[in-house]
């Protein structure tokens, strides 16, 4: 037990200092904001652990020097003046103040060997976050504007989109940005209208082509494509997707019957046992021991099972409708297969087994029509349109 205890303090001891060292490098080869989110997890745990006095040390020493450098490179961007660098400037000192917000909750920070607390030199940074947010705002508003006015394609008003989008979450509420950013998701939309074309001799069922069709349960996360399977006069659609069903196979009703036998022993009754001279045997009391009397008995089943099968196949398109040209197009297919099982018997029915009882309680049931099997061929249908429309991209 000792060893075993001196071997897990050595191991501890170890990855204690492991972790230290780590540390420390990521000091030395300038990965300050590194050296200082490790220091923070272990201070967090347990910030007076005397194992965790390096980590007070070091995260002195971190963001002193990330501190210094951070304020140096904004300097240097402010003194370089080009407006591609505000969005750095921005985050430069929305980042130095969020480290100091993580710090704060775990001071005071006692450095035990030199009888004194960490120092940290807090700086406010809330008017140079708001200036440069400011800016940035103006800077952004600016950029997005122009290259929505000027866009030419509707990639271009999705960057426009993105920079609208981008204001909208550092500056809530900034001038027009939600209104702009509406325009500029509308115009950089993708529409498609939705066509279905049976070129079958069967009726498709209404509630199919509806649940087909219906794109709003098929969770689908496009932000740029919009379908519409009731086209809408006002809107100028780009695309047209075409869900064409080439045949539609249904089978006959079926019913096929199979027969066996099935034999087995089973407990009828007792006997009472005898020795091989014939004579009883008694137990110790006297009695006459009784023993199973096992007969073979047998029994004529007869199972039945009824089968119907459905089969649509089709073709799933997309057209430009600007160039009148077919992108691509991809298989459709599904099969429904209706079965049921039920049986009867003749003879007797303790020969059979669990499994094949359980079928005697069945009957014959009624064949589901052409149109229920079409439909419930259609549910697989659903998945797979699904798994085309996700696939498919328009650019």
């Amino acid at each position: 037990m000792k060893k075993a205890l001196l071997f897990i303090s050595t191991f501890m001891f170890l990855l204690a200092c492991g972790g230290v060292k780590k540390t420390q490098e990521a000091i030395n080869t300038g990965n300050y904001q590194q050296a200082i989110n490790r220091a923070l997890r272990n201070l967090a745990d347990n910030k007076d652990k005397k194992g965790n006095q390096p980590y007070i040390i070091i995260l002195e020493e971190a963001f002193a020097k990330n501190m210094e450098r951070e304020l140096q490179n904004i300097a240097f961007l402010e003194k370089d003046g080009n407006p591609a660098n505000l969005e750095a400037i921005y985050k430069g000192y929305s980042q130095l103040r969020e480290i100091q917000n993580r710090i704060t909750p775990l001071l005071p920070l006692y450095v035990r060997d030199e009888n004194r607390n960490a120092q940290f030199d807090f700086q406010n940074f809330d008017e140079d976050i708001i200036d440069s947010k400011d800016r940035l705002s103006e800077y952004l508003y600016e950029n997005a504007l122009s290259l929505f006015k000027n866009a030419t394609n509707k990639t271009d008003y999705r960057r426009a989109y993105e920079d609208f989008r981008y204001l909208d979450e550092i500056n809530p509420g900034f001038a027009d940005t939600k209104d702009q950013m509406e325009m500029a998701y509308q115009k950089g939309l993708d529409y498609v209208k939705v066509k279905m074309i049976n070129d079958t001799q069967v009726v498709i069922p209404g509630r199919l082509e509806e649940e087909l069709l219906n794109f709003n349960t098929y969770g689908l996360d496009n932000l740029w494509t919009q379908y519409h399977n009731n086209p809408l006069e006002n809107i100028k659609y780009d695309y047209e997707m075409q869900v064409a069903f080439r045949e539609i196979n249904i089978s006959p009703e079926q019913v096929n019957e199979k027969q066996f036998i099935k034999e087995k022993q089973v407990v009828d009754g007792y006997k009472y046992l005898e020795d091989e001279n014939g004579n009883l045997v008694k137990d110790s009391l006297g009695n006459e021991i009784k023993v199973d009397n096992y007969r073979t008995v047998s029994c004529n089943y007869y199972q039945f099972t009824q089968q119907k099968m459905a089969q649509v196949t089709g073709l799933v398109s997309f057209v430009d409708l600007h160039t009148k040209q077919q992108l691509n197009t991809y298989p459709l297919s599904s099969e429904f297969l209706f079965q049921h099982v039920y049986a009867n018997y003749n003879g007797d029915k303790r020969a059979l087994d669990n499994e094949l009882v359980a079928l005697l309680n069945l009957g014959a049931v009624p064949f589901p029509s052409n149109e229920q099997m079409v439909y419930d061929a259609g549910e697989d249908l659903k998945a797979r349109l699904k798994e085309i429309v996700v696939r498919h991209r328009f650019n």
